[in-house]
């Protein structure tokens, strides 16, 4: 443990935060200072945090007021990074590796671009460090064992950070096989998080893709009984290699017809296919309603769903069937604005729908 508390900023994908924020404080070592656009600010003394919803988490290096919105403001940022107290970052991260390579964001407009932001800052961090710096100018990737540094701007403050580990917290180690649509982990993570797994329980992803909620949802609550069908071969061989010797059960299945008794699952996770970066197949070509049936039909009585669509596609189906809506989140995801929502059986007094 840490001799004294460290402030720590975790950044993650927009409409993610209060996710994020939720699972800081379920760590029980951290405390929340801020919440704010696609990042969270926190101060713990757990040397690594380990933070599934989260993109990355950084090390606070420097903030100050935002600059101005004209390139010759830019040398107050190379004044920020001259003022950023390596001895200390050096011992919270243990050393900067074998160079500087740094990616920079701003809100608003500006008469600069991100290069010129990140040249002015990397520049001044790679004397001071005596490393090599990499500019992103030119779309070359930065070399192996480069520090990740991050610097904002968000028309309010400008905010400087170390990445805390070697690599973003969003690239998993499992995720060795990827297929078009794959969800990316952090977002699987807040859906297994939001179902309130716990051990015992059935948890069925029908469209599985390459594993990747059915993964997290282990991560989340280990002891759970988990239970993926797709009926793409290449999905099938992806989430298997991506599962690896965890308990994961991969099938082939139509998830119009699922092959599982009524009211057998206890928890449904699926990025479902309708047609965004993957087209339905099976028995849901132009019966995209049948979906929502077969979901309505495997959950238990006190059963959850949590699923990931474009826009509110199919919530009429959804709500014809019995299940309803009871939180509704918007996230901004590689260009798109997804809902995640959370359904649940109705409760009225007669005989449930779907059976």
């Amino acid at each position: 443990m840490r001799s004294s508390r460290v402030s720590l900023v975790a950044r993650c994908v927009r409409g993610l935060e209060p996710a994020l924020g939720t699972e800081i404080l379920r760590t029980g070592s951290a405390t929340i200072d801020r919440i704010g656009h696609r990042e969270v600010a926190f101060r713990t003394d757990d040397d690594t945090p380990l933070l599934r919803t989260a993109d990355d988490v950084f090390v606070s290096a420097a903030r100050r007021p935002d600059i101005g919105p004209h390139k010759t403001d830019l040398p107050a940022l190379a004044e920020m990074a001259r003022a950023v107290d390596l001895e200390d970052l050096a011992r919270e991260r243990r050393g900067f590796g074998d160079g500087i390579e740094i990616s920079a964001s701003f809100l608003g407009r500006r008469t600069y671009n991100r290069y010129d932001i990140e040249d002015t800052v990397g520049r001044v961090l790679a004397e001071r460090t005596g490393v090599p710096y990499h500019s992103r100018r030119h779309g070359e990737p930065p070399p192996p064992g480069h520090s990740g540094w991050r610097l904002t701007l968000d028309g309010t403050h400008a905010t400087l950070l170390l990445r805390l580990g070697r690599r973003p917290a969003h690239r998993r180690g499992y995720k060795s096989a990827t297929i078009p649509g794959t969800l990316h982990p952090p977002v699987a993570a807040a859906m297994a998080q939001a179902a309130e797994l716990r051990p015992g329980q059935r948890v069925l992803d029908p469209c599985c893709g390459a594993g990747t909620l059915l993964i997290e949802a282990h991560h989340t609550a280990p002891g759970t009984t988990l239970l993926g069908f797709d009926l793409d071969p290449a999905a099938r061989r992806a989430a298997r290699q991506n599962a690896g010797p965890l308990p994961v059960t991969i099938r082939r299945g139509d998830a119009g017809a699922l092959p599982l008794d009524n009211r057998s699952v206890d928890r449904v996770l699926c990025n479902p296919p309708w047609g965004e970066q993957v087209d339905a197949g099976g028995r849901l070509v132009g019966h995209p309603e049948r979906w929502w049936h077969e979901l309505a039909r495997v959950l238990t009585a006190d059963g959850r769903a949590i699923v990931l669509l474009p826009e509110a596609h199919g919530l009429a189906d959804a709500l014809a069937v019995g299940l309803s809506p009871v939180h509704v989140q918007q996230l901004s995801l590689s260009g798109s604005r997804p809902l995640l929502i959370h359904l649940q059986r109705r409760r009225h007094r007669g005989r449930a729908t779907g059976q």
